[in-house]
């Protein structure tokens, strides 16, 4: 068919199961050929209850993105099935109808709970100590006649749900990681196939993760959020007459301790298989040896469905080799730098002792501990006998490629078979693609994908392996962009930017913490973490926008502009001149190469002149989004400030100097050229030219840390120097992207020299092997390289503008965007340049070729092809 409509999506769930949105908004995707389709009217059919008539809602509208909901608000745990069909213009052929797509909201009030509360074992909780996993557990009867069943649940702490013995679902870590004492998720599960005719049993498993255990930075206190484990469930069963039968968590539960001993975030999980307790979560168990359970408190924060997708295992990793280290260890090498955890299929004697310590590199031909600081990433698994055993951990992770293991039995051997690495992440949707003719380059997008995969479990982590693990904000700012192309991260971004707003407006001091969700829960703790900095606290700012690009979503950017507001009205700290106060502290440009090992705030660029400068850039941004939001006075405002702040800059950083500014540095001068504060064509020429000097003198190597290299591409190719850029991109050398993949890097890294040329790791306490940061650079190769990019918000247009280079003679780009697919391929061969399209129906793209004089094209959906006869690649 020339076209189709190819999915329907609600709000940005994925999938619309147990949602907070009564009226949530429809959007959807088209497949086909046709050429120039465009969108005039369409149907939306929405068919509620399991028996409900459909009803058909006509709109005239070329809107196929997040259009309103047409129908009367649903109600608490309402389901509706969607379809929708399109319009073409007169001459155009319409779309068939969608297949249907279900939506249901979940609990929407504290009455829906049906009088469950939080509950806990009756025991003593341990204190100063890792908290032993609690078994929860309540036996049942249903009829024969049930028609639909869901169960709603979180934990203080996170859960593992089984009913009859059979776990509920493949989320792990559930609920995941939020600012609990604003946004405590629940899951909602459809758990109707599970239940039986008589009696049932439901179980759960509850682990101290985030919620209790060791976590946080530098304290690393246990207890954040609570000290006691606990279940909140409720259990719905629907009879075919209509009558609800409810299964709560209250005082008539029972609770145990079981196999797992201890399961920790930083130091992993120990599992004594001699413990566990056959058929715990079914019917035929003996409960009267179990501990009673007693009430909790409500939770502090509200309790709301996840905007997000939940974490799952997503992929396994084979051992690529299983070694001997220098010590006579035996070591698996799985050749990728993962995040999840193993598997094992295992045979031995009982009592066997099996220990597994994660690593992510080696060092002197042993298993490098070192950057793991306190983290002790160990799992411990201790065998019952009793036949093979298939066993995982339950409620730790790990960030590795090499694993360490001890004590494994002589009756199984050691191989693919018996031992696998799970990879787990926020299960969002794949949506970006790259490679070419560089193989270099397209292994380090590779590895950028992979950091990205390692670091997004609930919330955007700094790092996935040593004791921290947190949502830095700065990190996060660099990345967004580049994060939004490779997976559709919508709502994910949504809840934790959600979780930024309550945490930067407690107690009205609007400043972000400089991680989020952020460990310092009392307010004599505030100073840690909330004072004042730039780039780390713009992400309220910088990151609402760069969303906004990718969705057009402007309920979005409305939910987030008080907190972009209040940053640039309260939050900052300003002088006389209305630039950054002097005596703040400053991250600026973290991670600088010439930083010292031991001091990485050590840039060559003046910490204030990066405030400064992403101070502009976050004026003009909130007066950006001031217009998309058509607030006129207050866009008028910060565009006036903007102007203003400009002035003062030149004042502070270049009126005072011989030289184009303070620091003649690739990052001051990039951010001076992307943030155009050189605003005259004279300084703009000269900063211009400096750069250029500056990359050239320093061998085309990277002289940027976190806050000047996302902008660091993007400068040059505005100056016409492309060409540049890719002799920095294409290099091996340290410091360079591409020493990292020569280095057998697989994730991007912290310091641009986390394993020194010699092959030893970097000396410094604060040296990772899977940060995101430094791939930011990939929005430029996205954009530059590959050649797409969104002309407007939510990729209404695509800009399609590929800029070659590096030698590079072909490359391809694909994104799946809120329209379909939209593709981008292109070679360079001996009769010129030649550039292949693909547009979906309902969109359009900016065609912009390369020696065309920056000349447009406008074209509509179809396949268009181009050539650029007689094109030479410059070198």
């Amino acid at each position: 068919m020339a076209v189709s409509i190819s999915h329907l999506s609600f709000e940005h769930h994925l999938p619309a199961f147990g949602i907070a949105e009564t009226q949530p908004r429809i959007s959807w995707r088209f497949e086909g050929t046709a050429v120039d389709w465009e969108q005039t009217a369409y149907d939306i059919e929405i068919t509620r209850g399991l028996d409900g008539v459909p009803n058909v809602f006509n709109v005239n509208s070329s809107e196929s993105i997040l259009v309103p909901w047409p129908d009367i608000p649903l109600e608490a745990s309402e389901t509706a099935a969607v379809r929708a069909r399109a319009y073409g213009r007169d001459t155009q052929s319409s779309t068939e109808w969608s297949d249907s797509f279900t939506v249901e909201t979940a609990l929407l009030s504290t009455e829906d709970w049906a009088g469950a509360i939080p509950i806990a074992a009756d025991r003593q909780t341990e204190t100063d100590a890792p908290k032993r996993p609690i078994l929860f557990r309540k036996t049942f009867d249903v009829s024969s006649n049930v028609t639909s069943s869901r169960l709603y649940i979180t934990a203080l702490g996170l859960y593992v749900a089984e009913i009859n013995g059979k776990r509920l679902s493949d989320h792990v870590l559930a609920p995941g990681y939020q600012s609990y004492n604003y946004r405590h998720v629940y899951d909602t599960y459809d758990t109707t196939q599970l239940l039986k005719s008589g009696k049932n049993a439901i179980g759960v498993t509850v682990g101290e993760g985030w919620y209790a255990g060791r976590f946080g930075f530098g304290k690393q206190e246990r207890n954040l959020y609570g000290d006691t484990l606990g279940l909140l469930c409720l259990l719905t069963i629907t009879q075919s007459d209509g009558t609800k039968q409810t299964v709560a968590s209250d005082l008539t539960w029972h609770a145990n301790t079981g196999p797992i001993i201890t399961s920790e975030i930083y130091d992993g999980e120990v599992y004594n298989s001699t413990l566990q307790i056959p058929g715990w979560s079914s019917t035929n168990l003996d409960e009267s040896n179990w501990l009673g359970v007693k009430q909790l408190p409500a939770p502090e924060g509200n309790l709301v469905p996840s905007d997000g997708a939940p974490i799952r295992r997503l992929e396994e990793v084979k051992p690529k080799e299983i070694f001997l280290s220098k010590s006579g260890k035996t070591v698996v090498d799985f050749g990728q730098n993962l995040v999840g955890w193993l598997r094992l299929a295992v045979t031995g004697p009982s009592g066997t002792n099996i220990t597994m310590v994660h690593t992510e590199v080696m060092e002197n031909g042993e298993v490098a501990t070192r950057p793991l600081r306190s983290a002790k990433a160990r799992d411990t698994l201790i065998l019952s006998g009793n036949g093979t055993q298939t066993w995982e951990p339950s409620f730790t992770y790990h960030g590795f490629r090499y694993v360490q293991i001890t004590g494994w039995p002589n009756q199984t051997a050691l191989t693919g078979d018996s031992i696998t690495a799970l990879v787990v992440h926020s299960a969002m949707e794949r949506t970006g693609f790259f490679e070419c003719s560089h193989d270099l380059l397209t292994r380090f997008h590779e590895n950028v994908l992979w950091s990205m995969k390692g670091n997004f479990l609930g919330v955007p982590t700094d790092c996935p392996q040593r004791d921290e693990r947190l949502g830095w904000t700065g990190d996060a700012h660099a990345f967004m962009p580049t994060a939004n192309y490779l997976y559709d991260a919508s709502g994910f971004w949504r809840g934790w930017l959600k979780d930024a707003w309550s945490e930067q407006s407690r107690n009205d001091v609007f400043i972000p913490p400089y991680y989020i969700p952020t460990d310092d829960i009392s307010d004599t703790d505030r100073e840690r973490v909330r004072t004042p900095t730039a780039v780390w606290g713009d992400v309220v700012v910088g990151n609402p926008w760069a969303l906004y690009q990718t969705t057009g979503d402007k309920q979005m950017l409305e939910d987030q502009y008080a907190g972009a507001q209040a940053w640039i009205d309260k939050g900052i700290p300003r002088n006389e001149a209305s630039l950054w106060n002097r005596s703040t502290f400053q991250f600026a440009d973290w991670l600088d190469p010439k930083a010292p090992s031991d001091d990485p705030g050590a840039a060559t660029t003046a910490k204030h002149l990066v405030a400064d400068a992403y101070l502009i850039q976050m004026t003009r941004l909130l007066s950006n989004m001031s217009t998309a939001l058509n607030k006129t006075s207050e866009a008028e405002i910060y565009a006036s400030q903007h102007s203003d702040i400009i002035s003062a800059f030149h004042a502070a950083w270049t009126d005072p100097y011989d030289t184009i500014i303070a620091n003649v540095t690739q990052t001051a001068l990039a951010l001076g050229l992307a943030f155009d504060i050189f605003n005259t064509p004279e300084s703009r020429q000269e900063a211009a030219s400096t750069l250029q000097n500056v990359i050239a003198n320093n061998s085309y190597l990277v002289g940027t840390g976190f806050a000047g290299t996302q902008q660091l591409g993007f400068a040059l190719s505005g100056i016409n120097a492309t060409s540049d850029f890719y002799k920095m991109l294409l290099q091996t050398q340290v410091p360079s992207w591409l020493y990292q993949v020569v280095m057998d890097g697989t994730t991007t890294w912290e310091r641009w020299d986390s394993l020194l040329p010699n092959g030893s790791v970097n000396p410094g306490s604060m040296t990772s092997f899977n940060h995101y940061a430094f791939g930011s650079v990939a929005d430029w190769v996205h954009q530059k390289v590959g050649g797409l990019a969104p002309a407007e918000p939510g990729w209404k247009t695509v800009k399609v503008a590929p800029e070659p280079g590096g030698n590079i003679t072909w490359a391809k780009a694909s994104y799946l965007g809120p329209y379909g697919w939209v593709n981008s391929s292109w070679t360079v061969e001996d009769d010129g340049f030649h550039l292949a399209v693909n547009v979906p129906p309902n969109s359009k793209a900016e065609v912009v070729l390369p020696g065309g004089g920056g000349n447009t094209t406008i074209v509509g959906s179809g396949r268009k092809d181009f050539l650029v006869e007689g094109y030479k690649m410059s070198t």
